[in-house]
Formats: C-alpha cells, structure tokens, sequence
C-alpha cells in the first residue's frame, strides 16, 4: 500500500507505522554486506524481500528469518557475485528504498507488451517452432524466459507487434491464431494436460521468474521419481510441542536458490516463521518452521510427501545444464528464430534461455545440451559459432565457485585469528552477554510471545587432550526449542573440532 492509496490521516500513519525499517551494514561480518530488515508481519512481505535482493543478482550466504506475532526480523548476509560486499552507496540506497517503500514489485519494463505463457511437453526444436511460428505472424520479441524440469517446459514471451510496436492483445483475430499455432506445437503426447495462454499485463505485475514456478507446479512437474543420489536432501518432520513443521534442505549453492524455496512455500501457502540458512563451500543448509495458511502444521503423509517433491523440482528446474552461450548483437525481425534454427540443426535442445532487448542490443543467454541431456562436442559448438557468427556468440563458463571457495577461507582464517587472540594458554575468554544478544538480535528472536529457560553445555577447546567447558544459563525468547537455539549459538563462535554437549535442555512458558 502506498501513501497515495490512503483516504485519511490516519491510515497513512498505519502505513508509515508498519512500513519496513532497513539497516544496512558493513561492518558486522568481515566477508559480506548484512542486511536487517524489521517489517510488520503481511502475507508475502518476505518473498518480495528476498525477491528484491535475489533480482539484482545478490548471493544470500547466511539469513535468519523470524516472524513472532505481528512482527518479522529478517537478516540477510549478501554479496556480490564475486563473493564482495556492496561497496556501491546508490546500491545501497536504492535497496534500502525498494524495501521501506513496503510491498516490492518488480515491473521490468513490460508496460505495454502482450504476454504468451506455454507449457507443454519437451523436445529438441520446440523453442526454435515456437520462435519461428511468431516471426512468421509479425510478432517481436521484447523479452522471454524459458525453463525445461522432468521433460515438461514452461515460457513466458513478451511480444510486441514487429511493424507498429504495439501490442498485438487488440486483435482478437490475430490472437487467436497466434493461440491456435501454438497449441499445435504443443500437443500432448504423454498424457498431460497443457495449456497455452495470452493476456495483458499493465505495469507488468507479474514477476516473470515466480510466474514460471506457478506454471510449472500447475504443470504437476515435480510427479516424476527422482534419483536420490543426485536429487535435493528435504525432509518434513512435525514439531509436536509448537506444532510448526520443519523443513530441512540441504543442496548445491546456488544463486536465487532461497527464492526458488520461499516462492514455493509461498505458493503452496505455507508460512514461515523461522527460518536459518548458511553456505559451508558448495553446500547450502536450510530451515524453515513453516505452518499452513490454516494455522496447522504438515498433517499427513500424502501432504509431507508432496511438499518434498515440489521442492526438490523448485531448486532443481534452475540448475544450471549444458553449455551457456551468450548471445549479443544488433536486434533484427527473425534473429530469434535464425538463432535458434541454427541450434536445432545441430541437434541441439535448448534446456534454459533468458532473452532480452534493450535499445535496440539483443542479449540472449541459452544453456543447450544435446538429444539426450549430455555435454556438447566443441566441434558441435565450434561449427554454431562460424554459422551465428563468432564475434556475436560466446561459450561462457558457470557462475564461478572459486571465489565462494575463497570467501569461505578467507572467513574460517579470521574465525580461527579471532579465536586465538581471545584463548591463550588454553584459557578460555568468552563474552557471554554479547555473544548471546549478537546471536539473539541477528536470528530475529529479541520480539516474542514467549519465554523458556534453557541450559547447556558448549565444548569450545580442546588443550593437550583435555576438553575445556563453559555452562551456559540464559533465556530463550520465541518458540524455537532450546537444543536448537545452542545449536545456532554454538555454530559461529566453536572451532572446527569441538561438538556441543548438552546437560539439560527444558523450557516452558513463563
């Protein structure tokens, strides 16, 4: 809601009292830019943050999420794709504006254009059709993304009429054969149910990334058996004294992957209340405690089992396959369909494609294997290259791991410093108070509607063989149990080899 929508003084300062308040900081964390947001609590208001950090190509490395009546807690450790923090003060304005102004929408420029959503059933050639059926009725490009999951395929195309630069939505003749060749591109052949859709978007309401999630989940994509060797580790289990289910993720880091899984929580209207996510490597760890818009948590086996799956296909339909090659050069009538005709020829599928058209450049990403799924020969890409032209395609590698790799050296090393210069002579020196409130302040738990005590043990050294303990006495505020919260206390303040040992663990409202 925006100032602008409010009828009297008083409902303004209803907004302006529960708008979000952002503290951005350098200075907490040696290796990335911490990002604080406090908001009263609204349906969605944590995917359009994420969405709005994740849409300018942030890497999320750690977030603890929380959300105790009426009010979240979020924090959000970012950087750059480097692995760098945000330097750039108009970045950081600009963030800190997007997400006080209250919900985010991310219109990207569709003001104007036709929108065509597909879904239907893969194969080798499809989008080089469907580009080609729309060259052929005049129909130009602006922007379009493509995503294949478990042999179905689910697009958004952004169209303009090619002579005027108008929409195409006021020719209802026209749409519909648009509509009808389309649908002849995608007929079922394995039982499945697709669908081809035009409309009008205004403003461009729709975000084009959680639109291809929607799709994709209408398409059931996520019914086909996975491998579990190679598949996301997920796992629902009940919490039965706070009655929030818990789901854990754990998977290859990625980016927009915290996106992917809220946006599908949210879609399959799950709510989350807590939530702490970190990156060991190449390896994301994720938490929620979720409960239904209902206010129950997961309560049967057919719902849990559902729930895994649709997010095992959420994280896996952007996993990155096959080549990435990079398309940049002047935009003409038929590039599209030329482009991709080329790939077809070469018996070349098309597993993921970005395309975009700003002033008149074409920007266009495809990731392509081959029939079967597997790696290119280089000739093959060799022999693309010559045809399309060299100097306007490009091979380009995966979103590189070894700077996340250095990042995470460079922050065990300074742990492990920061460590040394507090334990001398095997003396442990710990300052407790602070170390619970940084905790307590960056998991979003100092607001609650309840209080337990708790009690533990934390191993923080080992001296000639010998462990050295600290009991630790204090008070848990929200409902997360007490095991976990020592968990979470312990995990960024123990070196590599000590392990927690717990002596007591009980809590109960107060």
């Amino acid at each position: 809601m925006e100032l602008s929508d409010c009828s009297n003084e008083y409902e303004k300062l209803v907004v302006r009292m529960n708008m979000p308040r952002v503290v951005i900081d350098n200075g907490v964390c040696p290796t990335s830019t911490v990002v604080k947001i406090d908001s009263a609590r609204s349906p969605g208001i944590l995917l359009e943050s994420v969405q709005l950090l994740t849409d300018m190509n942030l890497w999320i490395r750690k977030a603890y999420i929380s959300s105790d009546g009426k009010w979240n807690m979020d924090v959000f450790h970012v950087s750059d794709l480097n692995g760098n923090k945000l330097t750039d003060e108009n970045l950081i304005r600009y963030i800190e504006k997007s997400i006080e102004t209250s919900h985010y929408c991310n219109s990207e420029g569709y003001t104007g254009l036709t929108a065509l959503e597909l879904t239907g059933t893969d194969r080798v050639g499809l989008l080089s059709e469907v580009f080609a059926v729309l060259a052929d009725l005049h129909c130009d490009v602006v922007e379009a993304k493509a995503w294949t999951h478990n042999g179905r395929i689910a697009s958004m195309i952004y169209v303009r009429d090619g002579n005027s630069g108008t929409p195409i939505d006021g020719d209802s003749d026209r749409v519909q054969r648009i509509e009808g060749q389309l649908h002849n591109l995608l007929k079922a052949d394995d039982g499945y149910q697709n669908d081809t859709r035009t409309c009008v978007t205004y403003g461009g309401n729709t975000h084009m990334e959680r639109r291809l999630h929607q799709r994709m989940f209408m398409d059931r994509d996520y019914e086909k058996k996975f491998d579990f060797e190679t598949s996301p580790v997920v796992s629902v289990q009940n919490l039965e004294k706070r009655g929030y289910s818990v789901v854990n993720l754990q998977c290859k880091d990625r980016l927009k992957l915290l996106f992917d899984v809220v946006c599908t929580l949210t879609d399959m209207a799950y709510i989350v209340f807590h939530a702490a996510i970190r990156t060991v490597g190449e390896t994301a760890f994720l938490e929620f405690y979720v409960r239904h818009s209902d206010g129950n948590p997961v309560n049967s086996e057919p719902e849990r089992q559902r729930l895994i799956q649709c997010l095992q296909a959420a994280i896996e339909r952007r996993t990155v396959k096959g080549v990435r090659l990079e398309l940049c050069t002047t935009d003409r009538p038929g590039l599209l369909a030329e482009v991709t005709r080329v790939l077809r020829e070469n018996g070349l599928n098309i597993a993921r494609a970005k395309i975009s058209t700003k002033e008149g450049i074409a920007r266009n990403v495809f990731y392509v294997t081959d029939a079967n799924g597997n790696l290119i020969d280089p000739e093959i890409i060799k022999s693309i290259r010559e045809k399309i032209g060299i100097d306007d395609i490009s091979v380009k590698e995966s979103f590189p791991l070894s700077c996340r790799e250095a990042v995470e050296k460079e922050e065990q090393k300074q742990e492990q410093q920061h460590h040394q210069a507090r334990i001398g002579g095997g003396a442990v020196l710990l300052s407790l108070g602070s170390l619970v409130m940084r905790n307590l302040y960056q998991l979003g738990l100092s607001t609650g509607n309840g209080f337990g005590l708790w009690f533990g043990i934390v191993i923080v050294h080992k001296d000639g063989g010998k462990l050295a303990k600290i009991l630790v006495v204090g008070l848990l505020v929200g409902p997360i149990g007490s095991r976990r919260m020592l968990d979470l206390l312990a995990m960024d303040v123990r070196p590599h080899d000590a392990t927690p040992t717990y002596v007591n663990d009980n809590y109960g409202d107060a």
